[in-house]
């Protein structure tokens, strides 16, 4: 008796794309790219305008004024990322400036004043952090009162005079710019950290812990994310980097006051969500955020130049922050329109 075997056919190997949309399409066709055109568009504009608006000495002097804010908005970015906010930078910076002083005119070195100026700030925002993810506090709530605390004790320590001597290579360092190019030394130093942090939160499971947090705190536990320590590190940048922006305005303006960055909180955040970083948490790019600030400065320093005051750069820099919301919001809704549920199958009928 033979058995006749029927051949089976090979399995054909199911592929599916990596994508659902081309790359050039999710390359280009982000909140962040917009922020980026935006950007440019605004450049070409104010170049038009104010003839001396592009020239090596007005951008120099724009980075100089917006190197604290990009300096805070490296740690800002991944704080908001996460959902949580640190309102008190601002005041963090004044603290660290003070610090810096206080140490010069006890006749401290620069880099030792530097280094406790920097570690006020790790002891800052480690406060938050054991505030916000051990006892289960707020953000915002807890934020906002170390705003006020941190904010009086460098008040307190000096009360309204300023400490405006400082070492002269060290203020002329931080003022000196490369080359003939107009780019301050500085730049440098942040280049350093944006490559640093870029790496950190967009190509290590530390930063893919980060977004996960943001979207959802409970699925990235029982994913294997320490969302605690997670934040307190965060938390731990933020004061860090919010120190760092103290030393630098403390340098380079040559003044440690305690109301020095008075509502800077405000300008960093709002340059972090203008460059696509989710107030909800779980979306943004370290991009974006770079040209939010960028924007912002250019904006300020534009507006400056053709003699338009400072309020109605406020009220320009709040009405791109509501479109900046208002847009991701709609964006969000016209890709959940898209996204339709596949027709279900229905049981073919036996007779």
């Amino acid at each position: 008796m033979t058995s006749l075997t029927a051949a089976q056919p090979a399995a054909a190997e199911r592929t599916y794309a990596n994508h659902g949309r081309p790359a050039w399409r999710r390359l280009l066709f982000t909140r962040e790219m917009a922020i980026i055109f935006l950007l440019v568009v605004v450049l070409v504009v104010a170049s038009a305008i104010v003839p001396k608006f592009a020239t090596p000495v007005t951008m120099g002097y724009l980075l100089f004024d917006i190197t604290p804010l990009l300096f805070i908005a490296l740690a800002m970015a991944p704080v908001m990322i996460t959902g949580d906010i640190d309102l008190s930078v601002g005041s963090m910076v004044g603290l660290s400036s003070v610090t810096v002083g206080l140490c010069s005119q006890a006749g401290l070195g620069i880099p030792v004043a530097a280094l406790v100026a920097l570690l006020v700030g790790a002891l800052g925002g480690l406060v938050n952090g054991l505030l916000i993810t051990r006892i289960g506090l707020p953000a915002l709530a807890v934020t906002i009162g170390t705003l006020a605390l941190y904010r009086g004790i460098a008040v307190g320590l000096l009360g309204t005079t300023a400490i405006t001597t400082f070492d002269k290579w060290w203020t002329t360092l931080v003022k000196s710019k490369i080359g003939t190019t107009g780019v301050p030394t500085v730049m440098i130093l942040f280049v350093v950290l944006l490559a640093a942090f870029a790496i950190m939160l967009h190509f290590t499971p530390f930063g893919r812990g980060v977004f996960a947090i943001g979207l959802s705190k409970d699925a990235a536990v029982f994913s294997g994310v320490n969302a605690e320590r997670t934040r307190l590190i965060l938390f731990v940048l933020s004061g860090l980097m919010a120190a760092l922006a103290g030393i630098y305005y403390a340098l380079y303006y040559t003044s440690a006051r305690g109301d020095n960055a008075t509502g800077m909180e405000l300008q960093v955040i709002a340059a972090v969500v203008l460059g696509g970083v989710s107030v909800f948490g779980g979306r943004g790019a370290l991009h974006g955020v770079i040209a939010g600030v960028v924007l912002i400065g250019v904006l300020s320093k534009a507006l400056q130049l053709v003699n338009i005051t400072s309020d109605v750069v406020s009220i320009i820099t709040g009405v791109l922050l509501v479109l900046s919301v208002i847009a991701g919001s709609v964006m969000n809704w016209v890709q959940s329109r898209r996204v339709r549920p596949a027709p279900a199958s229905t049981p073919a009928k036996t007779s």
